[in-house]
Parts: structure tokens; sequence; C-alpha cells
């Protein structure tokens, strides 16, 4: 795939979709709490995790396996997400989803992503999406403010 292409902006209904989160830390919260209001099914495999992963799991509202990343932690999975910061693990990671036909998003490498994670706004029935192609994410976060802000003026 060639990866300087522009990904096309997909809308899918992922709330039974059966989610793993490979590493527990800042980057797999913030990609947590995006996903959260979208669905019910995240499973979080790490030994170590960070405050919000642990105050989730303690809540009930995703599923912690306090162990290392193996081949099976991921084969019932239909979306993977690989935020360790062990660079070569993730790489595993994203290999081992090709080959099982996984969708996978390699925090360390957009090169390896089946998809980006934009900058989500959500207001009413009104979900948006913003992503400056993994290039630019301070201006893909000013859009995003900007777009929540007419949101909100849309409202008042």
């Amino acid at each position: 795939m060639n990866r300087s292409s522009k990904y096309f902006p997909l809308f899918v209904n992922i709330e039974e979709k059966e989610i793993v989160v490979v590493g527990g830390g800042r980057i797999a919260s913030r990609r947590i709490r995006a996903l959260l209001p979208f669905c019910s099914h995240i499973t979080v495999i790490a030994p170590e995790a960070a405050g919000p992963v642990k105050e989730l799991a303690e809540a009930g509202t995703i599923v912690w396996k306090r162990e290392r990343y193996t081949r099976d932690s991921i084969r019932y999975a239909d979306i993977v997400l690989a935020c360790t910061d062990d660079p070569q693990l993730n790489s595993e990671i994203f290999g081992v989803c090709r080959c099982l036909g996984i969708l996978v998003n390699v925090c360390s490498d957009r090169r390896k992503c089946d998809f980006y994670f934009p900058g989500v706004v959500s207001r009413d029935h009104v979900v948006v999406g913003v992503t400056a192609g993994g290039e630019d994410h301070g201006k893909a976060r000013r859009i995003r403010e900007k777009i929540e802000k007419l949101l909100e003026d849309e409202e008042a």
C-alpha cells in the first residue's frame, strides 16, 4: 500500500467489535478514551498500565489483562491498537494482524496503520473526525477546536 495516499474517511459501527489494545500507557489511554463513546468491548493487554487504564478497568468499563502480549492475545480481535513503547513488538503485532486480516493501528509508525485516529467532535447526532494524515497533529487539533466552537455556537 502506498502510505502517502490519502485515507478515506469511513464512519463504521464498532459498537460490537472486539477491540484489543496492546500496551497500557499514555497513548493507549488517549485512544481508549476516544473509542469508548463508540464501542463496548475493549480489552487491554499489558502487564502494567497508566492510571486512566486502571481506573477504567476497576469501573468495569474495559477489560485489563495484566499479561504480556502473545499472538493468542489478538486472535479474536476485529481491531488492534499496538501502543507499546517497543517498536519491534509493535511491528510484530502489525505483521500478525496483517496475516490474520485484522485492522491495525501502530502508534509508533504511521506507515503501519490501516486507519488513523482522528480528532473527534461529537455533539448530538453530529460526529466529525479530523486528521492531517499523521503529518501535522497540531493543525488537526486546531481545526477540531474550531469545529467544536462552531457546533457549540450552533446549539446556542
